[in-house]
């Protein structure tokens, strides 16, 4: 593991954390030769339990022991370190926990696989917000969601922001894109058994606590854009128009909060 003193701020190997755009590190054509940037040991650790493969680490010079366990399980690849103003500098940001890691992108799973065996699904439409991204994962992955479906206008899952929200949970619950052609994608899910449950403020809607909602044997929850929500035409293709019921005079909750609600409410039947 060469640790590498950073000395000169134009070194080529420091482009993917201070050179490469957002739509650079992704690579849409070509995901396995796209990157991905994990910040904090949590979040690199689960990224190597699934599987990516570690190009680089930039590290705070002081962490270099403390995370010596995590540098352990990636021998042979260089780590660039430096003073923590110094990498400030660099990054635009101060490191959180102090470390990033490049890491290649791979391809995800196809919807076949993915649905497999899954029972509550999460679909994100628009969700554009990297920080909603992240918490929406996060909870779908401690309230029983099985997979996480998006449209291709939704952020990257794989951000950095998106990825450190989550808690690394991006990497342990299964997700792929949908189809982009309007409703192709709905429809493969109700091919494959599943019932529709669109969040949505609509005179016709029912109330998260609906029993039939519960008694669905298979149910995938749609979750719109932050700013409009689901687009009219996604509504009319669900089986259900499902409100969460509000106080105070507030019609609606944060997208992500929402889908927590949601996602608890929906799988309780799984837990009792």
């Amino acid at each position: 593991m060469p640790v590498i003193e950073i000395s000169d701020l134009n070194l080529p190997e420091l482009a993917p954390y201070i050179g490469l755009t957002q739509a650079q590190l992704r690579s849409r054509q070509t995901p396995e030769n796209g990157l991905l940037i994990a910040e904090s040991e949590k979040v690199i650790t689960a990224a190597l339990d699934a599987g990516f493969e570690p190009v680089s680490m930039l590290m705070e010079r002081r962490k270099l022991e403390p995370l010596a366990g995590l540098l352990a399980r990636c021998p042979q690849i260089p780590v660039y370190t430096g003073e923590r103003e110094l990498l400030a500098g660099l990054t635009g940001y101060a490191l959180t926990r102090g470390v990033l890691c490049a890491m290649k992108r791979k391809p995800t799973d196809g919807l076949e696989m993915v649905l497999r065996r899954a029972e509550r699904v999460a679909v994100l439409e628009g969700i554009v917000d990297t920080t909603n991204m992240g918490a929406i994962f996060r909870n779908a992955a401690a309230l029983g969601m099985d997979a996480v479906l998006l449209t291709r206008d939704c952020c990257d899952p794989l951000s950095r922001r998106a990825l450190r929200v989550s808690m690394g949970t991006v990497f342990k619950v299964p997700w792929v894109y949908v189809d982009e052609q309007p409703g192709k994608g709905l429809a493969q899910l109700k091919e494959r058994g599943f019932s529709l449950a669109a969040l949505a403020l609509r005179e016709d809607s029912v109330s998260i606590d609906d029993p039939a909602l519960r008694s669905e044997s298979r149910l995938a929850v749609l979750l719109g854009t932050e700013g409009d929500g689901l687009r009219q035409e996604t509504i009319d293709l669900c089986d259900y128009t499902v409100m969460i019921p509000m106080s105070h005079g507030v019609d609606s909750l944060n997208v992500a909060a929402a889908g927590a609600l949601a996602f608890w409410e929906l799988g309780k039947n799984r837990r009792i």
